[in-house]
């Protein structure tokens, strides 16, 4: 044989096993469970009366499957039974539009420890400040939003927000923000002011918030990787984009911030309001991810929020041994 075919020939054996190698690995590596506890940042206090009664999908036409609760109690006791299977330890719970912080207290009361009380803010003007302060400084709100003033046709940077913010920075609480370019159907609901750079002013006004951005800013990638390097204390949320979209669609996505190098500041969420039947569904589009490693996935179940959120080493030891 030809010493330069006989060459050739090696070299591509050669690469062909290294290839199956790295294929071996990588599914491999997808394959890989991650046991420890979970923290969702972002659930929920949800009527069955503001929601459809299947589960939303995207992009329509669609049709989801009918939801499994039928009760407002059976949304709580669903959520409890899917938080306790899948060992959630910790959510980031917020109240809809129509239900009031004094909803989202009975959660709290009936599952004391397993939430962090945030207030939702839609219309500024019709938001409770007073009352928000005064259960801040009570310790028992601990969290902003979600800011979902785009529902409400306002962007993030709309002057009318300022004061949301300047409250949340003084008492120095989460934030979670609605900034992406999807959403229920809503007659306000603008696509463009959802942009994530659109928080930029925000933090030039209160650089030090802890501020995250529902669904990491899907689907716009670029906007919110540049937003996400020059704001370090900027995080994402991985929610809704599990169950709603195609799972390749939230792959690509996914992909795209992890190769971006920003799987330390992405953290899991299921988002699941009136259907807690979507949290197994979050938490396998997380574990079945073929391109991440265990270590990203217990980031992103876990370091990254309890980072975030700072926690302390007697709580991150308490999740631990649950």
């Amino acid at each position: 044989m030809d010493i330069n075919i006989r060459n050739r020939w090696l070299s591509a054996i050669t690469n062909l096993g290294v290839f199956i190698a790295l294929s071996t690995s990588a599914l491999a590596q997808g394959n890989e469970r991650y046991d420890g506890p979970i923290i969702d940042m972002h659930m929920h206090v949800f009527p069955l009366s503001e929601g459809p009664g299947h589960r939303p999908c995207a992009p329509r036409p669609c049709d989801g499957p009918a939801r499994v609760a039928k009760t407002d109690e059976e949304v709580f006791r669903l959520t409890m039974e899917m938080m306790d299977k899948h060992n959630i330890v910790l959510g980031f719970l917020s109240h809809s539009q129509s239900k009031t912080i004094d909803d989202m207290f009975e959660w709290l009361d009936a599952a004391p420890g397993r939430f962090i009380a945030s207030a939702s803010i839609c219309d500024p003007d019709n938001a409770d400040l007073n009352r928000i302060e005064k259960e801040f400084k009570a310790g028992r709100l601990t969290g902003m939003g979600e800011v979902a003033s785009q529902y409400c046709g306002l962007a993030i940077d709309d002057p009318k927000l300022k004061d949301v913010f300047a409250l949340a920075d003084e008492y120095d609480v989460p934030v979670l923000v609605h900034s992406h370019g999807t959403g229920a159907p809503g007659e306000r609901f603008r696509i463009d002011i959802g942009r994530p750079t659109r928080i930029e002013e925000v933090l030039i006004r209160f650089p030090n918030m802890r501020l995250y951005i529902e669904d990491a800013g899907f689907p716009f990638l670029e906007d919110t990787i540049a937003l996400m390097y020059r704001y370090p204390n900027v995080y994402g949320d991985l929610s809704n984009m599990s169950w709603i979209y195609t799972r390749r669609a939230f792959y690509s996505y996914l992909e795209g911030l992890i190769n971006a190098g920003l799987g330390k500041r992405l953290m899991f969420g299921s988002d699941q309001m009136e259907w807690p039947e979507v949290i197994p569904l979050a938490v396998k589009a997380i574990e079945s991810a073929p391109f991440l490693t265990v270590e990203q996935k217990r980031d992103i179940f876990y370091n990254n929020a309890a980072r975030f959120l700072r926690l302390t080493e007697e709580e991150i030891a308490a999740h631990h041994a649950r």
